[in-house]
């Protein structure tokens, strides 16, 4: 999973809330799998109108200078040098958080230059907007740019079991999920130590109600990743919700001696109360 705002520790009833938003999946049982498919979201979200709709969001400065490179874009010079000005244009949107918008300027130095570094830019900067996404219209339109981007790395590094598990994770709020799934398995099959994958295992193990499958999934994260902070505090989630209340509270007390942040520890008080 992407170390940024992905890793940002979410924790609390609104992200509990946030993984019920998810289509309903059986994750991880080794025969049948169900799985319910969402309908498909409406039209997409245009790169030109979240580029508009960031643009009022800029300082006076930021203005002038995105519009400065913009004109630039015009003015004859090589192909070279736009790649340039559209790779700036990108750089500018990801320091200001707006990630569709840097998604949308990487794509464009993409396309115009082949390169796949770009391209990985492109599909990394979409990948950070879809996790923020909660419009439908724009899950869907950022996860087809993810894959579309990530998927060009891919064809030429097979290897790349980061953006495997990216572009995987589009394809859980898709109407396949499934295909999400099977792509996280994959990676395990290939690295059964996986950080990202057994994270996201997890994860969709909580959201399908499998809360003793998750606490396995998240026991082997820690095994291997004991200092993923998510996965610790989601460990004590999963005892917590498959009722194993002695685990939690030791789970739960272990995290807090983990970290120091209010949020977190606030969270975690929250559970400590209920058991």
């Amino acid at each position: 999973m992407k170390k940024t705002q992905l890793i940002l520790i979410i924790v609390g009833i609104i992200t509990i809330a946030g993984l019920y938003a998810l289509p309903s999946v059986v994750v991880d049982n080794e025969g049948e799998v169900d799985a319910i498919s969402q309908d498909n979201a409406g039209a997409e979200t245009s790169e030109s109108n979240s580029v508009a709709m960031h643009e009022a969001e800029l300082s006076p400065d930021q203005m002038d200078l995105v519009t400065s490179l913009r004109g630039k874009l015009n003015d004859g010079n090589s192909g070279e040098y736009q790649v340039a000005i559209l790779d700036s244009l990108g750089s500018i949107y990801q320091e200001l958080g707006k990630f569709d918008s840097a998604g949308f300027y990487f794509g464009l130095a993409a396309e115009e230059s082949n390169n796949l570094a770009l391209a990985e830019k492109a599909g990394d900067s979409f990948y950070e907007a879809y996790t923020f996404a909660l419009d439908a219209d724009k899950v869907a339109y950022t996860s087809e740019q993810t894959r579309k981007y990530l998927n060009q790395v891919l064809e030429k590094d097979p290897t790349r079991l980061d953006l495997k598990t990216k572009v995987a994770m589009t394809y859980v709020s898709s109407t396949n999920p499934m295909q999400g799934i099977t792509m996280l398995r994959e990676i395990l099959e290939q690295d059964p130590q996986n950080e990202d994958a057994l994270f996201n295992m997890g994860i969709l193990a909580i959201q399908s109600g499998q809360y003793k499958r998750a606490a396995e999934r998240f026991e082997e994260l820690i095994q291997y990743h004991p200092q993923n902070l998510q996965g610790q505090f989601y460990l004590g989630v999963s005892y917590f919700e498959a009722n194993l209340k002695n685990k939690a509270k030791a789970q739960f007390e272990a995290v807090k001696e983990m970290t120091g942040d209010e949020m977190i520890l606030s969270s975690i008080q929250g559970y400590l109360d209920r058991l």
